[in-house]
């Protein structure tokens, strides 16, 4: 693979619990090209969400090295690493983590604004156009349903261009129907940046929308990494 977007190598993560360390992920090398799709699959508990985390630097290992757009994750203290997501990731939840004093349209624009974008409203007004909210600006979270603020959390995740998608789970708090427009919606957004979107999900059926599919049992890559088709 030339030149990866995102690299993991003899990645491993612990954590202390109340009974005494917890190893949650063992040894993953993986890397991740720019533009492609991977989809991360697995059982409840084999570390699908603490990976992802990991590789939004939302997470520090504690063994092994994650590049991500040509920088070493493993090396930035916290303050660091969220300048670097600021400006090179978009993150999207189970959860909707909307701030909820704030209309639909401050909850994508705020996060512009504190980046410097001079154009942060526009834009913004523009993403949620983009995910068939442009009606819904000025409401605020507790006034849309799940799926309309799930859309609201599309955008904000979008709209500062981001070179990596990660989605974790985006659409486990939402009916079918909502769940297969907000799928539409994220792959839609991908294509429309080029993005490179990393997908956690329980759906085999919407993994096999990525172009590469890596499933993880017990804190480890199961077997090699596939193309989701095969």
């Amino acid at each position: 693979m030339a030149d990866p977007i995102l690299r993991l190598s003899g990645v491993s993560l612990s954590l202390m619990g109340n009974a005494g360390r917890v190893d949650i992920l063992h040894d993953i090398t993986l890397s991740v090209a720019a533009g492609e799709t991977l989809g991360m699959v697995g059982p409840s508990g084999s570390g699908k969400s603490s990976l992802l985390m990991l590789m939004g630097g939302l997470e520090q290992a504690s063994a092994g090295r994650i590049e991500a757009v040509g920088q070493d994750l493993t090396a930035m203290d916290e303050d660091r690493l969220a300048r670097f997501r600021r400006d090179n990731m978009g993150v999207v939840f189970q959860s909707f983590h909307l701030i909820p004093t704030m209309t639909a349209l401050e909850n994508v624009a705020t996060p512009l604004e504190l980046a410097g974008v001079r154009d942060a409203f526009a834009r913004a007004e523009a993403e949620l156009e983009a995910v068939g909210l442009g009606h819904r600006t000025g409401h605020y979270p507790g006034q849309m349903s799940g799926g309309e603020q799930q859309r609201v959390a599309l955008a904000r995740a979008s709209a500062p261009r981001p070179k990596i998608l990660l989605a974790d789970e985006p659409t486990g708090n939402l009916d079918e129907t909502n769940g297969a427009a907000i799928v539409d919606l994220l792959f839609g957004l991908r294509d429309r940046h080029g993005a490179t979107l990393i997908l956690v999900t329980h759906s085999t059926e919407l993994a096999s929308r990525c172009d590469r599919v890596v499933r993880l049992r017990d804190g480890r890559i199961e077997a090699p990494v596939a193309r989701a088709a095969e």
